[in-house]
C-alpha cells in the first residue's frame, strides 16, 4: 500500500509536471507541429525503434489500453504509415512494421523533436545544462522500476571542461549537504587548478565517471609532497545521480590500480569524519585511519583524517 504523501510534495510534482508539459508542448493539438499526438508519436518511436513488434507488445510497454492503441493502429494503417502482416511463428499474431511513408513521417518528428531539444538547451549555460541532465538522470534512476535501473557508468579519464563541472560540483553539493562555505569550494579550486597546471600524466591523473553520457563523478590521483614514493587520492565526488551505482569505488579501484602501475609505494588521502559514505568506502578499499585531528574549516568544527594503504 502506498504510503502517505504529504500535500506540499504531491503539489510541488503537479506543478513540474505542468510546466514540463507546457515546455514542450505535448497539449499542443499536434505534437511538434504535426499531424500526430504524443501517444500516436510514441507509437511511431516504438515501431521505428524495433522495426517490427505486435501491437500487444507495444500496448503492454507503453502502458495503452488495447482498443485506443487498435484505433491508431488502424488510422496509420489507411494513411500508409504502417503495414500489418502475419507472424511466421503464429499467424494468428499479426506483426506492425513502418511503412517507407511511416519511416518518413518519423524521421521529420524525431528531426524536430531533436531540434526542439537542442534550442531548448542551448538557452542555458553550460553550467546550468549540466546540472538540469543531471537532475534527470536522478529523476530517472528514483522513478524507474528496479528492474528498469541498467546502464553502468563509464570510468573515462578527463577531458576539457571537467574540471571546471568537478569544482562547481563539489562546491554546490558540499554546501547543500553539509553547510560548508566557500572556503571548501576556493580549496578545491586550487588543487584541481594545481593539477590541471602541473600534473605529471605518467604518475598523475583523473577520473570521470558518467552514466548515460551525464558526469556524476570524478577523483585524481597525484605525488605527495613529502614523499615521492606516496600516492595521493583526491577530490572524490559522487553525484547523487550515480550514487548506489558503485560510482565511488569504481573511481577508488582506478586509483589503486594507476597507483600500483606507477610504481608508488603507499597510497594516502585526506578526508574528514563526517563524511561516513566516502570513509565506507575507503574502508572497503583497504585502506586504514593513520590519523586524525579536530580543526575548523569551512564554516563548522571538523575532524580532518588520514587515511593509508599499502600498494
Amino acid at each position: 500500500m502506498p504510503k502517505a504523501v504529504p500535500a506540499a510534495h504531491v503539489e510541488a510534482l503537479r506543478a513540474f509536471n505542468r510546466s514540463y508539459t507546457r515546455s514542450i508542448g505535448v497539449l499542443e493539438e499536434g505534437l511538434l507541429s504535426s499531424p500526430f499526438s504524443l501517444t500516436q508519436a510514441r507509437v511511431l518511436f516504438e515501431l521505428a525503434q524495433r522495426g517490427q513488434a505486435s501491437a500487444n507488445e507495444i500496448g503492454d510497454d507503453l502502458g495503452l489500453d488495447a482498443g485506443y492503441l487498435s484505433r491508431i493502429v488502424r488510422g496509420f494503417a489507411g494513411a500508409g504509415l504502417v503495414a500489418r502482416k502475419p507472424s511466421p511463428q503464429d499467424r494468428r499474431r499479426t506483426l506492425l512494421s513502418l511503412t517507407a511513408a511511416g519511416q518518413r513521417a518519423f524521421a521529420e518528428l524525431d528531426r524536430r523533436s531533436r531540434a526542439q531539444a537542442a534550442a531548448m538547451l542551448g538557452q542555458l549555460s553550460p553550467a546550468d545544462r549540466e546540472r538540469l541532465l543531471g537532475n534527470m538522470l536522478a529523476m530517472r534512476r528514483v522513478l524507474e522500476a528496479p528492474e528498469e535501473r541498467g546502464g553502468r557508468p563509464v570510468i573515462r579519464t578527463h577531458r576539457p571542461g571537467d574540471i571546471g563541472w568537478a569544482i562547481e560540483r563539489h562546491g554546490r553539493l558540499y554546501a547543500d549537504e553539509y553547510g560548508w562555505n566557500q572556503e571548501f569550494e576556493a580549496l578545491v579550486a586550487t588543487l584541481f587548478a594545481g593539477f590541471a597546471t602541473r600534473h605529471d600524466p605518467a604518475r598523475e591523473r583523473m577520473w570521470v565517471a558518467e552514466l548515460d553520457g551525464v558526469r556524476v563523478g570524478c577523483v585524481f590521483v597525484v605525488r605527495n609532497a613529502d614523499d615521492a614514493d606516496v600516492a595521493q587520492l583526491r577530490c572524490l565526488l559522487v553525484d547523487p545521480a550515480g550514487r548506489g551505482r558503485g560510482v565511488g569505488r569504481r573511481l577508488v579501484e582506478r586509483c589503486i590500480a594507476f597507483a600500483r602501475e606507477a610504481g608508488y609505494r603507499d597510497m594516502m588521502l585526506w578526508t574528514n569524519d563526517v563524511l561516513v559514505a566516502a570513509r565506507r568506502i575507503y574502508e572497503a578499499a583497504g585502506f586504514a585511519l593513520a590519523k586524525e585531528y579536530p580543526h575548523r574549516s569551512f564554516g563548522h568544527d571538523l575532524v580532518g583524517q588520514i587515511w593509508s594503504r599499502r600498494l
